[in-house]
């Protein structure tokens, strides 16, 4: 195989995890800048997790993955997760602070990461598990979080929302021109769409 083939394949499973993170990331911080900041600590319907509850959880969860990733369990003992559930309310700065702690943390694990490093094995509360498979774990957790945010957000918005990806009986214009596909160029539309 020639040098430059396998160098421009170096990395290629963490740069497509990171894209996703920051699709994910992206998705949220769209959602969660359409909702009015006395909303952001409103419960949940049927008393469920705030937008504020559901971040500082999810922060809570990538700063004590990834702080010292490879060389510490995952489950840092000074995480309190279940404080992370606690009714709070914050301000959008207070909640864009946590918020932000969680995903720095999450991305300056990863820079560092290599594809030689996804078989290596790390711990989460003593349990091993490769690196590729903490990953996989963690960015479904995200996902699965980032959905609730999402869900949430829209439902406070109602009829003001503005969609993240395609909209009602949008799909066969978007089908026509699918500019979203790749992570990266999605979270870049998303990003652009929050800073105007």
């Amino acid at each position: 195989m020639p040098a430059p083939f396998a160098e421009s394949r170096l990395n290629a499973f963490i740069k497509s995890i990171e894209a996703e993170y920051r699709r994910y990331k992206a998705l949220a911080d769209a959602a969660l800048a359409q909702v009015p900041e006395p909303l952001l600590s409103q419960p949940g319907p049927a008393g469920g997790n705030s937008l504020t509850v559901t971040c500082w959880h999810l922060s809570g969860n990538l700063q004590s993955r990834f702080t010292d990733f490879l060389t510490s369990d995952g489950e840092k003992l000074w995480r309190h997760r279940d404080e992370e559930f606690r009714l709070r309310t914050a301000s959008r700065a207070e909640l864009t602070q946590q918020w932000d702690a969680g995903w720095r943390a999450l991305f300056g694990a990863l820079v560092d990461l290599t594809d030689s490093d996804l078989t290596k094995t790390v711990q989460i509360r003593g349990q091993p598990l490769l690196v590729h498979e903490a990953l996989h774990r963690s960015l479904a957790h995200a996902g699965y979080h980032v959905g609730q945010i999402v869900y949430l957000a829209k439902a406070i918005c109602g009829a003001s929302w503005r969609y993240l990806s395609i909209p009602p009986d949008g799909s066969a214009a978007y089908n026509a021109n699918p500019q979203y596909e790749n992570a990266a160029d999605h979270a870049g539309a998303l990003g652009r769409e929050t800073a105007t």
